[in-house]
């Protein structure tokens, strides 16, 4: 087999395990990208070489993330086309001053925005004072991450009521995502080996009435509840841009609401 045989089969398998992962068929898939069943097959079996637009189409109606587009750009033999600003660039400004005015109009309740390494970028004053408050300096150090934040004895884990449940659920989705960003996985494997005094369930199987899992957590003599929402830049053409998650927590009952309406 040549080399060009090999990379189109390479990039026929990548592209084969996105759309499986999505669950969908070859001919689903084609008639979103507007091309026949037959050819997608040809392409994941390294029969056909996809041209790049044809690439970025069929990666775009697999919502593949832009880095692993690029992944598949390279498998190809194109050259990647999503580039990656730091967060301190000029161009990244109006971003950040988006994200600074949802902190600010999302008081009284906590939220905070991460990137693509769950490293925490900014937060708001209801975050820093309720989700924070008794964590060890060095887990608020910079770059403060914030899966180490919540599941460290010496960060928010002693003061987590159902902490079983939200390590089961962290994990779960860390290990999801570290599956397909390698740069995930020593965080993974760190936060594996930090002790639990709760049961967690490897499979968390919901009640007849339960709609969430909120975030229950001990603040003084208190006991707080929060649902916890996540946004995105759906327009995104920078990796940085894309991988930035604004966490957004509102109260899950009348006493968490009452308390923070008054805080």
């Amino acid at each position: 087999m040549t080399v060009d045989a090999v990379e189109r089969a390479q990039v026929g398998q990548l592209l084969a395990q996105w759309r499986r992962r999505r669950g969908i068929s070859q001919l689903e898939l084609a008639n979103l990208a507007g091309v026949s069943a037959r050819h997608v097959g040809f392409v994941e079996t390294g029969r056909s070489q996809p041209s790049r637009e044809m690439l970025l189409r069929l990666a775009e109606h697999l919502d593949v993330p832009l880095r692993d587009r690029n992944t598949l750009l390279l498998a190809a033999g194109y050259a990647p086309v999503f580039q990656e600003k730091a967060l301190d660039d000029p161009a990244m400004r109006p971003v950040l001053d988006a994200v600074r005015r949802v902190l600010h109009g999302h008081r009284p309740y906590p939220a905070l925005v991460l990137d693509g390494r769950r490293t925490i970028v900014a937060s708001n004053e209801p975050f820093d004072r309720l989700f924070t408050a008794g964590v060890a300096p060095h887990l608020l150090a910079p770059p403060a991450n914030v899966l180490r934040l919540v599941l460290h004895p010496d960060g928010m884990a002693p003061r987590i009521v159902n902490l079983g449940q939200w390590r089961a659920k962290l994990l779960t989705g860390l290990a999801r995502r570290a599956a397909l960003d390698e740069r995930l996985r020593p965080l993974h494997e760190e936060l594996l080996g930090y002790p639990c005094d709760q049961p967690v369930p490897e499979l968390h199987v919901p009640g007849p009435d339960e709609i969430m899992i909120p975030l229950e957590l001990r603040y003084g003599d208190r006991e707080l509840s929060f649902i916890g929402t996540i946004a995105t830049f759906g327009t995104a053409r920078d990796l940085t841009m894309a991988e930035l998650i604004i966490e957004s927590f509102f109260p899950a009952d009348d006493r968490t609401a009452a308390y923070l309406a008054g805080s």
